[in-house]
């Protein structure tokens, strides 16, 4: 998945908190540790934020989930997807929980956990269009896609013709407009902008690839095993299906 933005007042607000918290060895106090995690805040329904301004979706839950088991305080934050790595790198944060697909690229940068989901991108057209998969799209056909994010990757394969989001949403919703006759996005994102925002667009043809997504650590850090038993353990006592199914109606653990 990718972005700046354009985050409002508010969560920029929150983002430096999270930063000012997290000044100990790692964050909070010694009764209570936090745990740090970053994500775009762009990419509904896994992080975004809501009506009241906060920072929610099935990321953000999880997060507070591994929290708990880990005994550590939530601290979720927002931060443009583009920058995420080096943020972390930077140690502005413990970790990115935000749908980042685990790739040899990235895990030359980061260590990750295991997958906490998997997915897959899927196209999606305007609800008239003669796009009936991938291999209609030609060379000069214009596809929204996330920048930096796999999803640019892969339709690089088919067009020269990309225009670049910050959001998978602003996309879709373009692709309704009629500004791009495609987006390559994850299918649980697309299908649900489509009903949420009353979208006339549709997913066509299969899963490009299967995305394995992790947890995104700075390399050698111990806290990468912590979040892995921690994850076992949420998934055992059904909390991680329980918040699957608040937002997805299914287990996407795999």
């Amino acid at each position: 998945m990718g972005k700046n933005k354009g985050l409002s007042l508010l969560p920029g607000f929150v983002f430096a908190l999270a930063i000012l918290a997290g000044c100990s060895s790692r964050g909070g106090t010694e009764q209570e540790p936090t745990f740090t995690y970053a994500m775009s805040g762009q990419y509904r329904p896994f992080n975004y934020f809501d009506e009241n301004n906060q920072l929610t979706g099935f990321d953000v839950e999880i997060g507070r989930a591994l929290a708990e088991k880990m005994g550590m305080k939530p601290v979720p934050i927002a931060t443009p997807w583009e920058g995420l790595i080096s943020g972390l790198k930077a140690k502005k944060y413990d970790a990115i929980l935000g749908s980042m697909t685990i790739t040899p690229e990235r895990q030359k940068q980061v260590d990750f956990s295991d997958p906490y989901y998997v997915s897959g991108p899927q196209l999606f057209v305007r609800g008239d269009s003669h796009i009936k998969d991938i291999q209609d799209i030609k060379d000069n056909t214009p596809v929204g896609v996330l920048i930096s994010s796999v999803y640019d990757q892969e339709a690089r394969k088919y067009t020269r013709n990309i225009k670049n989001y910050t959001s998978d949403v602003t996309a879709l919703q373009d692709l309704a407009r009629g500004r791009v006759e495609a987006v390559i996005t994850d299918r649980f994102v697309g299908t649900i902008a489509a009903r949420e925002q009353k979208l006339d667009i549709k997913p066509v043809g299969d899963l490009l690839f299967v995305e394995n997504v992790g947890i995104a650590f700075r390399k050698g850090d111990p806290l990468r095993e912590k979040v892995n038993q921690a994850m076992e353990e949420i998934k055992a006592d059904g909390t991680y299906l329980a918040i699957s199914k608040k937002y997805f109606g299914t287990d996407i653990s795999n």
